[in-house]
């Protein structure tokens, strides 16, 4: 038997890398959060990881950016190899100004994942993207000039990465 503590930290970095991914469009990231013969369920899709990872790129590509919060996380151990995680979530989206104000919009949502650990690798092996509400936002410019967020190379996280040979 392992660590607990150890196995707790684990699942919950896949929870936070998946998010990663998703905001940065780091598509590696999102699918590495999956086991290979993953499930998805989200709003508007079922399916596969793969197919996920399909599906979600169109949606995101379309939109300006997301950001996700994550907040109670909550796991019970089902057996030695496998895990229910419970992590509460916001999940702010915006599109462009061309695109009208339907693209933004912070939903709350839960992320239910059955987690299994195989050769060693904590990973999805089903996921329920729970959503619990939806409202709409409204996006200003911001006040100042400053280091904003990018969905590409030259976003700060993956500059400084980048300088560490990651």
């Amino acid at each position: 038997m392992s660590d607990r503590l150890t196995d707790v930290h684990a699942i919950r970095d896949v929870v936070a890398l998946y998010c990663r991914g998703i905001d940065r469009l780091d598509f590696e990231l999102v699918r590495q959060a999956y086991h290979s013969n993953g499930i998805d369920h989200h709003t508007g899709f079922d399916g596969t990881a793969d197919e996920f990872v399909a599906w979600v790129r169109k949606s995101l590509e379309f939109l300006s950016g997301t950001m996700h919060f994550i907040g109670n996380h909550h796991v019970d151990f089902v057996g030695d190899d496998t895990a229910i995680s419970e992590t509460y979530l916001l999940a702010t989206h915006w599109g462009r100004l061309d695109q009208g104000a339907q693209t933004n919009f912070t939903t709350g949502a839960r992320y239910v994942d059955l987690m299994e650990r195989r050769d060693g690798r904590w990973a999805i092996a089903e996921r329920w993207a729970v959503r619990e509400w939806t409202r709409p936002d409204v996006f200003v410019d911001p006040e100042r000039p400053g280091p904003r967020g990018r969905r590409d190379a030259d976003d700060p996280l993956s500059v400084l990465l980048k300088r560490f040979g990651r």
